[in-house]
């Protein structure tokens, strides 16, 4: 085919996340340690939030939406793009993003595959989350209250993921407690009957755990406020963070670094390499 024959470079991987103005160092470093694990192949960084995007611009920060860099990344000539899902859960950011991969599908020569979200895979989830929970469970005496982000519609898709992830935490520790920010069972409605059941638990400490893969200004606000309101009834933080950063980020995790690998290398093999 005459146009194929402008496509003279291999591969490329896109990181597709949806940024912060606060933790955009963690991004950089992880493609960073993308670039070691799959040496002589480019990689690039997209970033999906448009107030983060602008906010960067303000401060002469230059990246690019996934449409913007797709095209890029086509017009340079590469044969095979694997676009990496850099979300937790496969909800409305990762429908997004296949949606956007499918859409260049129609009209773009290269190769292009999109990878599953973070937490997709039952068996990769179930040992991530009780390896989460095992690293930050230190004392027998602290309730653990995870924190989902959620999406604020119930049919969408990835939704189970999100559900299982919340009751798998709560049936391996009786320290467990879940709800979301702006999900199913939200703080803000179901605040009093959690607090009610971590008295009658008989706990006087919990920690909050941020189930955010990058903490941001949610970390800031809202896991403050949560702890914050918690502080009334029982000694309340949030959870140490599991790295050098002030912040707990669960990308800074080496399970969740993992499958973000493992992903990209199950897409390369459906490649064909």
């Amino acid at each position: 085919m005459k146009r194929y024959r402008h496509y003279k470079k291999d591969k490329a991987i896109i990181l597709s996340c949806f940024g912060s103005v606060i933790e955009q160092n963690m991004y950089e470093e992880l493609k960073d340690e993308i670039a070691k694990e799959f040496d002589g192949i480019d990689v690039y960084l997209s970033f999906s939030s448009r107030m983060v995007l602008k906010d960067l611009e303000k401060r002469d920060i230059s990246y690019q939406n996934l449409p913007q860099l797709l095209a890029d990344v086509d017009m340079m000539g590469y044969r095979n793009i694997i676009v990496s899902s850099i979300n937790l859960f496969p909800t409305d950011e990762h429908e997004l993003l296949l949606r956007t991969v499918d859409g260049f599908k129609n009209f773009s020569y290269a190769n292009i595959r999109a990878t599953k979200a973070i937490i997709s895979k039952t068996k990769e989830t179930s040992l991530l989350l009780k390896a989460l929970h095992q690293e930050i469970t230190t004392q027998d005496d602290v309730a653990n209250l995870y924190v989902i982000h959620g999406v604020p519609v119930l049919d969408l898709a990835g939704l189970d993921a999100v559900s299982y992830s919340a009751n798998f935490l709560e049936m391996i520790s009786p320290q467990n407690y879940t709800c979301s920010l702006e999900g199913a069972y939200p703080w803000y409605a179901i605040k009093e009957s959690i607090i009610s059941k971590i008295k009658q638990d008989g706990y006087k400490r919990v920690q909050v755990v941020p189930m955010l893969l990058v903490s941001g200004n949610h970390y800031k606000k809202d896991m403050r406020e949560i702890s914050e309101e918690l502080s009334s009834q029982f000694d309340s933080k949030i959870v140490d963070s599991i790295s050098k950063s002030d912040r707990f980020n669960l990308i800074e995790m080496d399970k969740v670094r993992a499958i973000i690998k493992q992903n990209i290398k199950e897409e390369i093999i459906k490649l064909g390499y």
